[in-house]
């Protein structure tokens, strides 16, 4: 589920007929609404483990990490939402969502970030290839998130597996919480999937 907060409210800003949230400008310092996506709970099945994951922070591209929603007028520009960001950089919001979606399963010994816990004997690497709205010639726009999740065994660096997991979603319109709505159910469609392949690795 989605949670969303305003920090302040923004006063005075009329849409113009004719005019979508990409044709008005946010002034400097002007507040944004900030929207936060949340992870998933698994069912607690299947066996247990004693194991440690740790869950690096995820690559992605310099456009992706922000925490900015990014918009493709194009193929060649882009640009992002001026009355809305995420609640963290794009990676390290994705990092939180695994985390807490791989932790709920009650089926790994722990699972966490770099810097905590004991020593891993599993990591998962991510790499984010997209996570973005693109602007379509019938003026919907196309939603997308595609990862690749790698499992290393850490003592050996061995790859236990790789993956890729890729979702699409078309809305109707470019309003930061159509948005932000959009990624919330694609991000529910992949992860069961993807957390069931990570802990067939990990456990």
């Amino acid at each position: 589920m989605m949670t969303f907060s305003r920090r302040c409210f923004t006063l005075g800003l009329v849409a113009l007929p004719g005019c979508t949230a990409l044709d008005l400008l946010s002034p400097s310092g002007a507040p944004r609404d900030i929207y936060e996506l949340q992870p998933i709970n698994l069912a607690a099945q299947g066996r247990r483990s004693s194991r440690s994951l740790l869950v690096l922070m995820p690559t992605a591209p310099a456009a992706l990490t922000t925490d900015r929603i990014l918009i493709k007028k194009d193929a060649l520009s882009v640009t992002y939402l001026p009355d809305a960001n995420w609640s963290d950089t794009v990676p390290q919001m994705l990092q939180s969502v695994l985390i807490r979606s791989l932790a709920s399963s009650g089926r790994i010994g722990f699972v966490g970030a770099q810097g905590a816990g004991p020593v891993p004997d599993t990591v998962l690497l991510t790499r984010i290839d997209a996570f973005e709205v693109s602007a379509q010639a019938d003026g919907r726009f196309a939603t997308r998130i595609s990862c690749e999740l790698t499992v290393l065994r850490d003592r050996d660096q061995r790859v236990l597996g790789t993956r890729r997991f890729v979702q699409d979603l078309t809305i109707v319109d470019d309003r930061a919480r159509t948005i932000a709505g959009a990624f919330q159910q694609l991000l529910d469609n992949l992860l069961p999937e993807a957390m069931t392949w990570v802990l067939s690795r990990v456990v």
